[in-house]
């Protein structure tokens, strides 16, 4: 049985939805990340960026536990792992690692600073809101055009890089798009939203989520707590 150490963010998701998708067992450990969770020993122990996800495999690739942090090893691991949602083909995989990169160094940051700002920030700046809506709406043209000509993200298979990118288009209201704008993204969009094990992994700790609305979350999340050497 695996243990994940999550909570209901979309890189939470992404790892909720992997686990539904390849049908392990797996169990979930809540880490309330507005409360402050991710800066308890227990949890830097098997992540030490204070970032969830992160899990431990005990029947790891040599017999041993396993333990890992960050989203993008995460579905690699567990695409490995169990031969699903990664291309065979050696020029496929670096299709795929191609657009995983994409979502963990521009889709995942850059829609996370437009929600901040956008949602988050103890006052607006419009610069800033400006900017990240900007490059939200620049990097949802990027994959629109990619889906004007592949079924999928990575080609014609989906895999671990449709996987990592779904979640973080969910809150495209919070990002200031206009789905009109992108008729092949959000066929894929909706295609990916009716699958099963998507379904369920987006529900995975839904219910214990709150808006981040007291002064001790936001600490917890954008203050000095986070930036205290542990």
């Amino acid at each position: 049985m695996i243990e994940v150490y999550s909570w209901a963010t979309p890189n939470g998701h992404k790892v909720h939805i992997m686990l539904e998708e390849c049908g392990l067992p797996y169990r979930v450990t809540a880490v309330n990340i507005g409360a402050g969770d991710q800066f308890k020993p227990e949890f830097l122990a098997i992540s030490p960026n204070n970032k969830i996800p992160a899990i431990v495999d005990p029947d790891g690739p040599d017999g041993r536990p396993i333990s890992l942090f960050e989203s993008g090893a995460i579905l690699m691991y567990l695409a490995a792992k169990t031969g699903r949602f990664m291309p065979s083909s050696t020029r496929g995989r670096y299709a795929m690692l191609e657009w995983l990169m994409f979502q963990m160094g521009s889709v995942g940051p850059m829609l996370g600073q437009t929600h901040h700002f956008r949602l988050y920030a103890p006052e607006k700046i419009a610069y800033a809101i400006d900017r990240y809506t900007n490059e939200a709406r620049r990097l949802y043209g990027v994959m629109d055009k990619r889906l004007a000509r592949s079924k999928y993200i990575a080609g014609s298979e989906y895999c671990i890089a449709d996987i990592a990118i779904f979640p973080w288009l969910r809150s495209w209201k919070n990002q200031g798009i206009d789905w009109n704008d992108y008729p092949h993204l959000k066929g894929w969009f909706d295609e990916i939203a009716a699958r099963p094990a998507v379904q369920r992994g987006v529900e995975v700790l839904a219910s214990q989520r709150k808006p981040l609305v007291d002064d001790k979350a936001r600490e917890a999340l954008f203050g000095k707590t986070q930036y205290k050497q542990r």
